[in-house]
């Protein structure tokens, strides 16, 4: 599959088949994970997790054996660049058949932050399970699926703007469309792009009344996660130089992308 096809048919797995990933997929994957960096320069450290050794599980897993878990240091940016690198492994264990879905709250934090060896200047904000899908969905799997509508994504005219927020935007460019199809933690969606000129300037849009139960900020991943879907399809500079475009209170500028 080609990287668009990849974007568009990744979707969050949840139930698998129980058959354990090959030795040449797993070798493959951990060789891949190696290679991974970001735009941010900031490392985020993958590890595989073995479920019968430390004890692991998810209430809304069914069929796994393994997880893969990823630390990032405290740092300014540390969401986005968790985001985009993880994404990176998401997409390419994808390429191999492998399933995922990104957990970051139905899990026990403290015993896979242990099995990940978390140290205190650290944060482990996501796992995943690996597996190879099942043909058929969990009743815990489809109901989850439904009620985040995940096979669902606004239209480009309510994401995607031209030279301010005023102007919306209807796009089928490449890089757009890989935005769009970007996962996200309760499928919000909050990035918000506003192209002037060749530049694409990334925004989040918080979720009014959203209030996080951790320290660090989850739609802050999700726009990791929409910036690596850009760079996925289409070449550009990264930089961090806020536009200074009018916004409302709850949108907030990420980073740019020249193409």
């Amino acid at each position: 599959m080609d990287m668009m096809e990849l974007i568009k048919t990744r979707k969050s797995f949840r139930t698998f088949d129980g058959t354990k990933i090959s030795e040449s997929d797993l070798k493959k994957l951990c060789n891949y994970i190696k290679t991974i960096d970001n735009p941010y320069d900031i490392p985020v450290e993958f590890m595989i997790l073995d479920k019968e050794k430390y004890g692991l599980s998810s209430p809304v897993i069914e069929g796994e054996d393994i997880y893969i878990a990823a630390k990032v240091p405290k740092v300014e940016h540390c969401e986005e660049a968790f985001g985009y690198s993880f994404e990176k492994m998401v997409l390419y264990a994808w390429s191999l058949g492998i399933g995922t879905t990104w957990i970051g709250g139905t899990l026990n934090r403290e015993l896979f932050e242990r099995a990940a060896d978390t140290k205190d200047d650290e944060y482990m904000m996501i796992v995943t399970p690996l597996g190879y899908p099942s043909e058929t969905q969990s009743e815990v799997d489809s109901k989850l699926r439904q009620s985040v509508r995940g096979d669902e994504r606004f239209p480009s005219s309510e994401l995607f703007f031209e030279g301010d927020f005023s102007n919306p935007m209807e796009s089928s460019e490449d890089c757009l469309e890989a935005v769009r199809w970007a996962p996200s933690a309760a499928n919000r969606q909050p990035w918000r792009i506003v192209k002037v000129g060749n530049s694409y300037h990334f925004y989040v849009r918080h979720a009014e009344g959203y209030v996080s139960i951790v320290d660090w900020e989850v739609q802050k991943i999700d726009l990791g996660i929409a910036i690596c879907h850009f760079l996925s399809v289409c070449d550009g500079e990264f930089v961090i130089c806020d536009p200074e475009i009018d916004s409302d209170e709850f949108t907030e500028y990420i980073a740019t992308i020249t193409v």
